[in-house]
């Protein structure tokens, strides 16, 4: 009840600053509301979050190098990678610099999805031995290790790409291969 109370200042404080901040905010918002309430789901494994295929694939052999002898197919992997990882490290940063109000709308949008998220968690007693019995914990734990091995896998791909003095996206961003690329 008291995280509730707390949560109540954080709620009606998001709409003012999403106004401020612009629509993006409020739309995330508003797309992660049910994910915070529906949380305990999470917790029983009655909903489980979703591995793409090419993670389970990096988790299971990262290193395979199995029909990617060429440049455009080492790219087409990493553009898999990427679209299930998001954008790597060496990726240069989105040009959208946002307003300090944008920025201040998506802090207050995230403060009060983990407060909502904390609000409907908090009432399980035992969570954590419940996470571990049903069976949610094991698969959090999966879900961390396939990220993990897909950016192994991207990270090795980018090495074979520089290797066979491949341009970007099968290499990092910043190498320039020597005398021409071999596509």
């Amino acid at each position: 009840m008291r995280r509730l109370v707390l949560l109540l200042p954080v709620l009606a404080l998001f709409p003012a600053l999403a106004a401020c901040g612009g629509g993006q905010a409020m739309r995330d918002f508003g797309s992660g509301l049910g994910a915070a309430a529906t949380a305990p789901l999470d917790d029983f494994n009655l909903r489980r979050e979703y591995i793409p295929t090419v993670l389970l694939q990096a988790e299971s052999n990262p290193y395979d190098l199995r029909n990617l002898n060429q440049c455009t197919t080492i790219g087409a992997e990493i553009a898999r990678l990427n679209e299930a990882l998001g954008a790597d490290t060496d990726e240069p940063p989105a040009p959208d610099n946002p307003y300090l109000s944008e920025r201040a709308a998506d802090a207050a949008s995230k403060g009060a999805l983990d407060a909502i998220r904390d609000a409907t968690t908090d009432f399980i007693p035992g969570r954590a031995w419940i996470r571990r019995l049903s069976g949610a914990e094991r698969h959090r734990l999966h879900v961390q290790s396939a990220v993990q091995a897909g950016r192994m896998r991207r990270a090795f791909l980018k090495g074979i790409g520089m290797q066979r003095n491949c341009a970007p996206p099968a290499a990092p961003s910043w190498f320039r291969p020597r005398g021409g690329s071999r596509r």
